[in-house]
C-alpha cells in the first residue's frame, strides 16, 4: 500500500508535469467558448440589419459559425495534450463523409431551403405555383415548405422540389391582368361591342383606370369575332373580379343585343337545292 508521501510525489509529479497544459487547456477552452458566443450574436446580428435574411436563416449561420469555433477550440486543447489532431481530422471527414452519402437527399433540402430563405422567391402568405403543385405559402423551413391549397389541404413539399423547379409567385407584384375572351356574331358591331364592355368596365371599382382597360379583336373564329378583354386590377382581388366581370359582360352584352354565338356548321349535302345549317 502507497504511503501519503508516495502519493504526494505522484502528484507532483503529474501536476509539475501536466499542470501547465491542464491551465492552458482551460484557457483556450474559455476564451474559445467566448469567441464562439460572440461571433454567433456578431453573425446574428449582421444579419438581422440586413431586413433581408429570414429569423430560421439567422439562427442557422449564427448556430453554424458557433459550433464551427467550438470544433476548433476542441482540437487545439487536445492538442495542448499531444494528441494528435491531424489524425482525428480525418476521422471526422471520413465519419462526415459517410453521413453526407447516407443522408443525400436531406442535404440537398438543406440546401436548397438555405437558398430559399436567402433570395426569397417567395414568402409567408403568397400565392405560388411550382413543382407541379400550387398553393399559398403556410410555412417555410430549412427542409420542407408546407402549401395549403384552395380547397385548403395542406402539402408539405421538400425543398428540393422547389429550388429545382420554376416558382410562379402570383403574390409578388401588387397588381395582376385579368385576361378574358368573349365572342360576338359577325353580324354584331365590332365598335358597339367595345364600348358596351368598357362601359360596363368603368362601373367595377376594382378595375384600374391605369393602365387603362383593353378591348382589341384577337381573331376571326369558326362562328364568331373573337374580343380579348384586359383588365388590371389588385392581385387581391384578381379572381373575384374576374368571376363577376365575366358574368357581368354576358349580361351587359345580352341587354344591348349583341348576341355571343355558340358554335354552327355549314353541311353541304350533294344533289340538294340548298344547304342545312345545323348547330354544332
Amino acid at each position: 500500500m502507497e504511503s501519503a508521501d508516495d502519493v504526494l510525489n505522484t502528484l507532483i509529479f503529474y501536476v509539475s508535469t501536466y499542470g501547465l497544459n491542464v491551465v492552458g487547456a482551460i484557457f483556450i477552452l474559455l476564451i474559445g467558448l467566448i469567441i464562439a458566443g460572440w461571433v454567433a450574436r456578431m453573425v446574428e446580428n449582421g444579419l438581422a440589419r440586413t431586413g433581408r435574411v429570414d429569423e430560421t436563416l439567422r439562427g442557422f449561420f449564427a448556430s453554424f459559425a458557433k459550433y464551427f469555433i467550438i470544433v476548433f477550440t476542441v482540437l487545439a486543447v487536445l492538442a495542448q495534450f499531444g494528441v494528435q489532431t491531424a489524425s482525428l481530422i480525418a476521422v471526422f471527414g471520413a465519419a462526415g463523409l459517410a453521413i453526407g452519402l447516407a443522408l443525400q437527399g436531406t442535404l440537398s433540402n438543406l440546401a436548397a431551403g438555405v437558398m430559399l430563405l436567402l433570395f426569397r422567391p417567395f414568402k409567408m402568405g403568397d400565392y405560388i405555383e411550382a413543382a407541379g403543385l400550387s398553393g399559398t405559402v403556410k410555412g417555410i423551413t430549412l427542409f420542407v415548405t408546407e402549401l395549403a391549397t384552395p380547397d385548403n389541404v395542406q402539402v408539405v413539399v421538400p425543398n428540393g422540389q422547389l429550388w429545382g423547379a420554376s416558382i410562379h409567385n402570383y403574390s409578388f407584384h401588387d397588381t395582376r391582368r385579368v385576361d378574358l375572351t368573349l365572342g360576338i356574331g359577325y353580324e354584331a358591331n365590332i365598335a358597339e361591342a367595345k364600348a358596351a364592355i368598357l362601359d360596363e368596365i368603368g362601373k367595377d371599382a376594382r378595375a384600374h383606370a391605369d393602365p387603362a382597360p383593353m378591348v382589341a379583336v384577337l381573331g376571326l373564329g369558326d362562328s364568331s369575332v373573337d374580343l380579348v378583354v384586359r383588365i388590371w386590377c389588385k392581385a387581391g382581388d384578381y379572381w373575384g373580379l374576374k368571376f363577376d366581370m365575366t358574368e357581368a359582360l354576358k349580361n351587359r352584352l345580352d341587354r344591348d343585343g349583341i348576341s355571343i354565338p355558340f358554335p354552327q356548321r355549314a353541311v353541304h349535302i350533294v344533289g340538294a337545292p340548298s344547304a342545312l345549317s345545323i348547330p354544332g
